[in-house]
């Protein structure tokens, strides 16, 4: 089997409007990728880039794809996927989101040539798993108002947005708590927006609510005060943004920086550099979560494949397709009562 052809194309998709610490969002674009091969078999991936976390665009992926990726891989063996993909690495630096949709898309063909599912070639150690769902920034009575009807959808973990202002914060996730009782996990990402000071007392004066972890409280240029923020309150910290490379994986283990770490395929290039940044958060005893942009279902599939197989992936947050209006790849995942399951169909179980 060799690879003939990349064919991709973007898709704007309408989001329902969330707000976070460092932008407000309506709107954006995937890029789809198809890789095609001389006996008929085609890989689909996806990426999702955001200037403000992996630095790219739809234009400069697409432009990646065609002028890079496909003359690099064109006539190669797409079964060899990490050899495609270390060839890749060093052609691709700083576009960690085409790196993750051709990744995928040389996974799919993988589990589509051993006719299974990606997630149990890849180690089957769960078969499903819950997600959390993402609220935004939003007025106090918003907040409560959209966690109740979270839980009436079936979810039983949700993820409060902040660092903007601390007192707000607090307020909101209390009023969350008292809300929706003690049975829902509650976590809560202040995406950069906190100082060392802001985060002390955020955990303090959240202690009633009860928080599973706070994700990324700091800057993710400045290490050591994510650092400090983790010696220095009761709270498991996850480290999100700070982690980008199997390199920041290593730092942030080695120097105990966090506690936990997001491994978005997105911003680490895909399925196969996840699978060694989690086996390097596992030899720290880090645990680890599945995270996602604002991507379609079938890259959210990609993610859930990969937390699937490894028994270190504790928490899944895969959310990001719920609310796009148009997505071409609605059906990739299965969600029933807020837990995420793939279909039963080899690879990632999706044809574009």
């Amino acid at each position: 089997m060799r690879i003939s052809k990349l064919d991709a194309w973007p898709v704007e998709l309408r989001v329902r409007p969330y707000s976070i610490a460092y932008e407000s969002v309506e709107q954006v674009t995937n890029v789809l990728l198809r890789i095609e091969t001389n006996r008929d078999a085609v890989g689909c991936g996806c990426a999702a880039p955001d200037l403000a976390v992996t630095g790219e665009s739809a234009e400069s992926v697409l432009a990646a794809l065609r002028d890079t990726v496909e003359p690099a891989i064109r006539g190669s063996n797409p079964l060899r996927t990490v050899r495609l993909v270390e060839r890749l690495k060093p052609l691709l630096a700083g576009q960690p989101s085409v790196l993750a949709a051709v990744d995928m898309a040389l996974h799919d063909l993988l589990g589509q040539t051993a006719g299974l599912p990606l997630w149990i070639l890849l180690g089957g150690f769960r078969d499903r798993i819950k997600t959390s769902v993402t609220i935004g920034i939003l007025p106090e009575d918003v907040t409560v108002a959209e966690a109740k009807g979270r839980i009436d959808q079936g979810f039983r973990c949700l993820k409060l947005k902040g660092g903007l202002d601390v007192e707000s914060d607090i307020a909101r996730v209390r009023r969350v708590r008292e809300a929706v009782g003690d049975k829902i996990d509650l976590r809560f990402d202040a995406n950069q927006g906190f100082t060392f000071e802001d985060s002390v007392r955020f955990v303090e004066g959240a202690r009633q609510a009860r928080l599973e972890l706070i994700e990324q409280p700091t800057p993710r240029g400045e290490p050591d005060l994510l650092g400090r923020v983790t010696e220095n309150v009761s709270l498991p910290v996850m480290a999100d943004e700070s982690l980008m490379t199997l390199r920041d994986a290593f730092r942030l283990a080695r120097r105990g920086l966090a506690d936990m770490v997001n491994i978005k395929l997105m911003k680490v290039g895909g399925i196969a550099e996840a699978l060694e940044i989690d086996a390097v958060a596992r030899a720290a005893r880090l645990e680890s979560m599945v995270g996602c942009m604002d991507e379609t279902a079938l890259s959210i599939a990609a993610g859930l494949h990969f937390a699937l197989a490894r028994p270190n992936v504790a928490y899944a947050d895969l959310d990001g397709h719920l609310d796009l209006e148009n997505d071409p790849t609605a059906g990739a995942v299965i969600l029933e009562q807020g837990v995420l399951r793939p279909n039963e169909l080899p690879g990632l179980g999706f044809k574009l």
